[in-house]
Order: structure tokens, then sequence, then C-alpha cells
């Protein structure tokens, strides 16, 4: 993990908590599988393509650079 990597991937769960949508709704209006995003957001995965992070980000209603 990088420290950047963590903190884009805090800032994930934290927006979509925020949000009040869960991984299976995100993953619904994303279109990325709720499997990349629990893994995303417990670290088990931390190289987010930028496409991925860009598909998350419009399903949130949210600019990217709210995860930086």
């Amino acid at each position: 993990f990088t420290e950047r990597g963590n903190h884009i991937l805090q800032k994930l769960k934290e927006i979509r908590e925020r949000k009040k949508m869960t991984q299976e709704e995100l993953a619904a209006k994303s279109g990325v599988s709720r499997v990349t995003i629990s893994m995303l957001e417990s670290g088990a995965q931390d190289d987010a393509k930028a496409s991925t992070l860009a598909k998350l980000a419009d399903a949130l209603d949210e600019p990217m650079e709210s995860f930086f």
C-alpha cells in the first residue's frame, strides 16, 4: 500500500457511507463488481485503475478529485 492509495480507498468508503449506499447499490450503479469494491475498501486490492475510480465517482455523483 502506498499512503496515497490507502487515502483514496478510505475516501471511497467514507463517501459511499455518507451517501447511505451499500456496496451492492454502488456496484449496480457503477458497473464495478461488488467484490472489487469490497476489495478496494478493505485494502485487499490497492491498485484501482483510473477508469474504475471514474465509474465509482460518477455513480457517487462526486468529482474524482474527491478521492484524493
